[in-house]
């Protein structure tokens, strides 16, 4: 490399799998890695502990202020989000880090760990995975426009300095980069690179499998949905088909989620017996690949107002693990681009829950054009899922800023 190892702390709050994948693979070119998370935060996890391979040059560290973090309590949230920003910037600190990346962070502990490296006079990246202010403003404007407007203004105006105030942003879309022109980012500080996941860490695997065999799953036909059940998805669609299932006895929706959505389908599930939807708590990140391996169909979910910015991480995570999928997302959203150009599945456009389900069902009645769907899946993951090639991009990205410093060494 042109330019000398670095000392890199990365955040991400909720240590979902392709953040900790990228530090690994950071830390394997020399860079020396402090990845940090929470596990406060209800939510799928990556690979979050040591593993004998890693390099000595990597390592994670689990903050935490002792709480659970209330996602759904405005108010609490403020103050435990301002709390963990301190934890977070201590730990930051304490490592002495010559670059600092905040990803999946809310925008006040965020703001924090940018100030910090402006104090440090180190260059903060932020890898942006969404329009954080954006998500605020439409979630609360579900219960009031006042609070919608105020509030969420608030937000992006925040989200827009962080973005003006930063060294570098690197995008998961190029929808972000019309977005981030108007609020006055510098293009020569903007840069995409299309969010993936870690194809090591999700091999293709049997549906005859310790975890299948553990649940009860293994001589049954699973339609399987793991991952966040928030603001931006539609569960209902999940009872749907558990409904249009019921006639099918040996087909099982099977949910892995937690939270409010999880809390939702389980009244539903009493409500209207649905016998055939089972829902399971999160999952260790090392049970994935066979989790996978148990479905028949896998399911990702997204709402309308999420549009083009949120891509969820299920989709990607799904095209490693050879099975087919079918999502109910926005038209506009790069999700339903990867499926489309995959082969690995489809794309239903939200509010079409009955042909959402129909998909679904087309999947299971045809196992060939499940295999074919599956096999494409995984094949469009091995060509642009390389972890190395990415981590190089990536890279050459991040250093922009230190093109001018003796950290460069040609």
């Amino acid at each position: 490399m042109p330019f000398k190892p670095l000392r890199i702390f990365l955040h991400d709050f909720p240590g979902h799998p392709p953040q900790v994948h990228l530090s690994r693979a950071l830390a394997r070119r020399g860079h020396h890695v402090l990845h940090g998370f929470s596990t406060m935060v209800q939510s799928p996890k990556g690979n979050l502990l040591r593993q004998p391979g890693d390099p000595a040059t990597f390592d994670i560290i689990d903050i935490g202020i002792g709480e659970t973090f209330q996602k759904h309590s405005y108010v609490k949230r403020q103050f435990q989000e301002i709390k963990y920003g301190r934890e977070m910037v201590k730990a930051a600190q304490a490592f002495a880090p010559d670059l600092v990346i905040g990803s999946n962070t809310p925008l006040v502990p965020l703001n924090q760990l940018r100030r910090m490296a402006g104090k440090r006079r180190v260059p903060f990246v932020f890898w942006m995975m969404d329009v954080y202010g954006l998500a605020v403003r439409d979630g609360l404007a579900k219960k009031s426009r006042l609070a919608g407007s105020l509030i969420g203004g608030a937000y992006i105006q925040l989200e827009r300095y962080i973005c003006r105030h930063s060294d570098e942003i690197v995008v998961i879309a190029e929808s972000f980069q019309d977005l981030l022109a108007t609020w006055g980012v510098r293009p020569d500080r903007l840069d995409c690179l299309p969010l993936w996941a870690p194809i090591e860490d999700i091999p293709v695997r049997s549906k005859q499998n310790r975890w299948s065999r553990e649940q009860g799953l293994e001589s049954t036909t699973n339609i399987i949905y793991a991952g966040t059940l928030g603001l931006k998805h539609n569960p209902q669609a999940l009872v749907d088909l558990a409904e249009r299932c019921k006639s099918r006895p040996t087909v099982r929706v099977v949910v892995i989620s937690e939270g409010l959505g999880a809390n939702f389908l389980k009244e539903q599930k009493d409500r209207l017996q649905l016998d055939n939807l089972l829902l399971l708590p999160f999952q260790p990140f090392r049970d994935l690949p066979d989790i996978f391996g148990s479905a028949a169909v896998l399911i990702a979910l997204l709402e309308a107002e999420a549009g083009t910015f949120s891509v969820p991480g299920k989709v990607l995570s799904h095209l490693c693990s050879g099975r087919p999928q079918v999502a109910l997302l926005p038209p506009e959203n790069r999700a339903t681009r990867v499926i489309e150009q995959s082969g690995g599945g489809f794309a239903v456009p939200c509010g079409q829950v009955d042909r959402f389900v129909s998909e679904v069902l087309r999947l299971v009645d045809d196992p060939a054009l499940a295999g074919e769907s599956g096999r494409r899946a995984r094949s469009y993951a091995e060509r642009e899922f390389d972890i190395d090639h990415l981590a190089e991009t990536f890279e050459g990205m991040i250093v922009k800023p230190f093109k001018n410093s003796s950290h460069f060494t040609s």
